[in-house]
């Protein structure tokens, strides 16, 4: 059986503040079933150890494939933002996972200036929270939820390049401790799951492996463009993403990388045979 590959730096210190003048990272990470939330595996000890590798931040902006705005890229604005369990059919103990980290409202306003600067039509909402996309892998970053956390929904009503050009705006941010963190999966397909495969690092269907090797090699190249217009990188794609929803979020910090900055695969694997958990960070030392 093939293991899950990861990488980790030993060497990096724990938790160590951003100075005043460092870039944050950038990070995606490939969130899988809300189980992860309350399972110890190789991929949750992973995302322990990567957030002891990064500087901390002063806070996380996040976009989640689950806050969905059709029309309008909202930014979630809440002193206390609530834990949304957006799933059904998971035993009880999901349903009582809490994440009570604060939200920011004035790193929010802050993010809404950078946008509308640009984009007009964006607005604060006290609508929303933390869905599982953000906290079923927080909650294993850092799970103190003592760093303020905020949410930016993915208008889908917009194509690949609205998005990686939110992206490019929010850049701006890393300047100012913020991480920015997105949350979704390269492949998935919840209608062609194998549950009877075993997290390996290769997939179980040809098609999610064609896809996500394709994904993996455009982002080593740095073609920006190729990822935007993801149909075309693969046969596969429509298979791998049969809507975008899981996938735009990657775009978000393909925008805010720096085009100097070079790709650092942090985590690779599949769960349930075909969904890509690959991870992802741009900036610093992974």
């Amino acid at each position: 059986m093939n293991e899950p590959e990861h990488q980790q730096d030993a060497a990096a210190t724990a938790h160590s503040p951003a100075p005043q003048n460092q870039r944050m990272p950038v990070i995606f990470v490939g969130h899988g079933s809300p189980m992860n939330a309350i399972e110890d595996n190789a991929y949750t000890r992973h995302l322990a150890a990567w957030a002891q590798q990064l500087p901390r931040p002063k806070a996380i902006l996040a976009v989640s494939a689950h806050w969905l705005t059709p029309g309008r890229t909202q930014i979630d604005a809440q002193p206390q933002p609530p834990t949304i369990h957006d799933f059904g059919g998971f035993p009880e103990a999901l349903f009582s996972v809490q994440y009570p980290a604060p939200g920011t409202e004035a790193v929010a306003q802050t993010t809404l200036e950078i946008l509308q600067a640009h984009f007009p039509l964006v607005r604060l909402s006290r609508d929303w929270g933390l869905d599982h996309g953000s906290w079923s892998v927080l909650c294993h970053m850092y799970p103190e939820a003592d760093i303020p956390v905020f949410q930016l929904s993915i208008n889908y009503a917009e194509a690949g390049e609205y998005h990686y050009a939110i992206g490019r705006q929010l850049a701006a941010l890393r300047e100012q401790g913020v991480l920015i963190f997105s949350s979704g999966n390269i492949t998935h397909n919840l209608r062609v799951l194998d549950f009877q495969a075993p997290e390996s690092a290769r997939a179980s269907r040809a098609w999610a492996q064609e896809f996500d090797d394709a994904v993996w090699q455009a982002l080593l190249t740095r073609n920006d463009a190729a990822l935007i217009d993801y149909v075309s990188l693969s046969p596969a794609a429509k298979m791998a993403v049969p809507t975008p929803d899981h996938y735009w979020p990657l775009l978000y910090v393909l925008g805010a990388a720096a085009a100097d900055e070079a790709v650092q695969q942090t985590y690779q694997s599949f769960q349930a045979g075909t969904i890509s958990m690959r991870c992802l960070q741009f900036g610093a030392s992974a």
